[in-house]
């Protein structure tokens, strides 16, 4: 067919690209001299053909044309694509090599027999290289081509990769002296150079006849633009398309294809691009997607894309990042291999720098409104709603430890005559004082001192003793006396004019079968016994004085 005739094909023929294109496709551009000697190369017995080149670049698409000219040829035929393999084939080497047999032998229509060729005395690697000898290649009168595609799936599991891929080596090696193993035509098919260490006389990846995929030329853009029928005869519309995707073949047949099919312009194609509502949206997402599941991956990119020129990036992230399509590996230097992906790329960090930015305005938003929930306005302590929610949750956590809680419960005394004689901002400014006082006490990282309400105020001290407990309460109504904070002495009645406080203790071990309420009950109880008894003391419950020393 000519090239004016496939200009001329209706639209409705056209195909969204994807996939590997089918040994018919008008679509297929050839990229001389990749496929003849590729097709000279499965002549050679015990060729290794190594192709290799970044997702979507048509790796695919070339091995399904080295598999039909070895079909043309006469060969037996076996793929094995490394992606179909589940996680836990890669669970032991052993497993690994024996579902790679029975998946070469199903496809030769062989029964897999691995239990006449296993020997588990000499190994995985002997049994699966007798089994391929005495079996599979013994069996056949012609050569097999066995073509490996996404072998780079195996560069993740370190521990097979490092004995398959010598082990391919082995067989290439083999066929110099073998006879066998001269029927064997491999073709290995990956996305990124091998990042496993291995010893270089040991790889498949030095040795046979390696096919790096190059990106489409602009005068290979404007011949498959007139197989989309769009006529395009000079270099600008090429031209502009490249300096946004390069050559990458995907990303120009996916803009062809909508240029032929949709009828959107090229200019609004081009400024669309990027965007979220582009055409190439799916595939930039699924990219994104990979990225988020590896921050150390992404960073990478981002330290790329900020990079005006190449940088030189950590080796197994530049690798992944090749494998992609998103980076040009050039020596140990990388750089963004399109403007596509650097201003999409860009914009999602600048969307997520926003983002973090007012998620992190947010949770500072969260904290000043749990202040305001759990903080009281005038003491800054916690306030009573922060008080029982800590005391549930320590004595939940102290009932499973077995240990003890104690709790301190303390009043100003007339305080009421105090607020009479001064008014309330004096009456504040005096229950900032005492707290600051028993705030400043407090030396465990779990004690808490809390506005109980009005003015009383709570400390919780988990565990801590009666007598610990009665210790703190003890200093507590010292500094505060010692505050010298003055009552009116006349409406005080001949009391001391000095302000003190009232204060009640307990202590126990917490049980799941009781609830904390019951020493906050002991804890007031002694507050009033300290109040009846004149007040400016300290007592500790009769009913609940666990690890008070007489």
């Amino acid at each position: 067919m000519s090239n004016q005739q496939i200009a001329n094909q209706p639209a409705k023929d056209l195909h969204f690209p994807g996939g590997p294109l089918p040994l018919n496709s008008h679509f297929y551009i050839e990229r001389p001299p990749i496929e003849q000697n590729s097709y000279r190369l499965l002549c050679q017995p015990g060729s290794v053909i190594r192709i290799k080149a970044p997702r979507k670049m048509g790796k695919s698409s070339l091995m399904l044309r080295i598999i039909d000219q070895a079909t043309e040829l006469g060969y037996h035929k076996a793929t094995v694509d490394f992606q179909q393999a589940e996680e836990e084939v890669f669970a032991s080497l052993d497993k690994f090599l024996r579902w790679f047999c029975a998946n070469v032998a199903r496809q030769l229509h062989l029964k897999p027999m691995l239990d006449e060729y296993w020997d588990e005395d000499i190994g995985s690697k002997v049994s699966c290289t007798l089994y391929f000898q005495g079996y599979l290649l013994e069996g056949i009168n012609a050569p097999l081509l066995l073509a490996l595609n996404e072998v780079n799936q195996v560069f993740e599991h370190t521990k097979i990769a490092k004995d398959f891929l010598p082990l391919l080596r082995s067989w290439h090696e083999s066929a110099k002296q073998a006879e066998s193993f001269e029927k064997l035509r491999l073709v290995v098919v990956h996305s990124t150079e091998v990042y496993v260490p291995l010893n270089l006389n040991q790889s498949p990846f030095n040795v046979g006849s390696p096919i790096k995929l190059p990106e489409l030329t602009l005068e290979q853009i404007i011949d498959l633009a007139q197989r989309y029928g769009l006529g395009w005869r000079d270099n600008k519309n090429a031209t502009e398309l490249m300096n946004l995707v390069g050559g990458h073949p995907y990303l120009i047949q996916c803009a062809l294809y909508h240029l032929a099919c949709q009828g959107v312009s090229l200019e609004q194609l081009l400024e669309q691009a990027p965007t979220a509502s582009g055409i190439y949206r799916n595939h930039l997402q699924e990219l994104l997607a990979t990225l988020r599941e590896d921050p150390e991956l992404d960073a990478a990119l981002q330290e790329a894309i900020a990079t005006e020129g190449s940088v030189k990036l950590e080796a197994i992230a530049a690798y992944k990042l090749e494998s992609m399509g998103l980076v040009k590996l050039e020596g140990d230097r990388c750089q963004v291999s399109c403007q596509l992906y650097r201003r999409y790329f860009s914009q999602q960090n600048r969307s997520l720098s926003n983002y973090s930015v007012r998620l992190q305005e947010l949770e500072q938003v969260n904290q000043q409104l749990t202040q305001l929930v759990n903080i009281d306005g005038v003491t800054q302590l916690p306030n009573r709603r922060f008080f029982d929610t800590n005391l549930q949750e320590e004595w939940e956590n102290l009932a499973a430890e077995n240990s003890p809680l104690s709790l301190i419960l303390c009043d100003i005394d007339f305080f009421k005559i105090y607020n009479d004689s001064f008014g309330h901002p004096a009456g504040d400014k005096c229950l900032r004082k005492v707290a600051d006082t028993i705030q400043k006490l407090l030396k465990g990282p779990k004690e808490i001192a809390a506005r109980y309400g009005g003015e009383e105020l709570a400390v919780i001290l988990p565990g801590k003793e009666a007598f610990s407990a009665f210790y703190l309460a003890e200093r507590i109504r010292e500094e505060i006396k010692g505050l010298g904070i003055t009552h009116d002495e006349y409406r005080m009645g001949g009391v001391s004019p000095i302000l003190t406080v009232s204060l009640g203790v307990a202590c126990t071990i917490p049980t799941s079968e009781e609830l904390p309420e019951i020493l906050v009950s002991a804890a007031d109880e002694a507050l009033y016994q300290s109040k009846r008894k004149g007040r400016d003391r300290v007592t500790v419950s009769e009913k609940l004085d666990y690890g008070l020393l007489e």
